[in-house]
């Protein structure tokens, strides 16, 4: 369980270890135009994640944004998380919302979590049982926040970075998003990127719902260099299957704009790049 990713094999031969806890993460929708088969379908003893509601801020106007630790600490302690618990995070969509919660609970300090690699699509594919319901936790668990600031970049981070460029931003939204020849999915909001970011749309990380192999994804990330990584795409969601995707091959200090590019456009102040 010290690993980023499991695999369904794994997950069925464990489903009855102590301790362990699976997380639904599955969107009623996106703003990348999937859609999923499995609608209604549950890996056996699964809890609901509910992002966009209770594991998100309410105060804030941005979508996604993260909850402050306690406000997460208690949402998880609902779920029956404790502090011993061992997490495994899938999706409906295969690899989608599943590396935004990985990297919640590793920002909350959380060391024991997991994302299901294929989702529920592979758990299906390899022939293991269903739930046709959710489950609601028995218990109220013990979980304690260890907030790590630096996993969270803001507006003003960006911003000396655009001086300093001594981080690499990596924006994994489509290329026509980021170059401003694509419009956004967010009614009135500009297309284009932050300037000096670089392109990894997070499409370029998968492949048939799994993540690439190691030596596929180094050449996806040739051209990121030894800097320290903040991710960024619409909305702090996509940027996590890219960070997830880097951090199988290279464990290096690595971060999210969590405004992201609703943020930095909405401002319509702060420069805006194309090409």
């Amino acid at each position: 369980m010290n690993t980023p990713t499991i695999t369904s094999e794994w997950l069925n031969a464990h489903l009855n270890d102590p301790h362990l806890v699976i997380l639904d993460a599955s969107p009623k929708s996106n703003k990348s135009g999937l859609s999923s088969d499995y609608i209604g379908k549950y890996i056996p003893n699964s809890y609901l994640f509910d992002l966009a509601g209770q594991f998100s801020d309410p105060s804030s106007p941005l979508p996604n944004t993260l909850p402050q630790p306690e406000a997460f600490a208690q949402a998880a302690r609902e779920l029956g998380i404790c502090q011993e618990s061992k997490i495994v995070v899938y999706d409906n969509l295969g690899i989608y919302a599943s590396p935004r919660v990985w990297w919640m609970f590793k920002t909350m300090g959380h060391a024991h979590v997991s994302v299901l690699d294929g989702g529920l699509p592979a758990w299906i594919d390899a022939g293991y049982e269903t739930a046709t319901q959710l489950t609601s936790p028995k218990s109220t668990g013990d979980f304690q926040a260890r907030f790590n600031p630096s996993a969270v970049k803001y507006t003003d981070d960006i911003l000396t970075n655009l001086d300093d460029q001594s981080t690499c931003v990596i924006d994994a939204r489509s290329e026509g998003r980021f170059c401003g020849t694509a419009p956004e999915p967010r009614e009135g909001l500009s297309s284009g990127h932050i300037p000096h970011s670089i392109n990894i749309p997070f499409e370029a990380v998968l492949q048939d719902g799994h993540f690439k192999s190691p030596t596929e994804l180094k050449k996806v990330f040739e051209e990121v260099g030894n800097k320290p990584l903040i991710f960024s795409c619409g909305s702090g969601l996509t940027a996590c299957i890219v960070l997830l995707a880097h951090e199988l091959i290279d464990p290096r200090p690595k971060s999210v704009y969590d405004g992201s590019w609703t943020e930095w456009a909405l401002s319509g102040k702060l420069p805006i790049a194309k090409k």
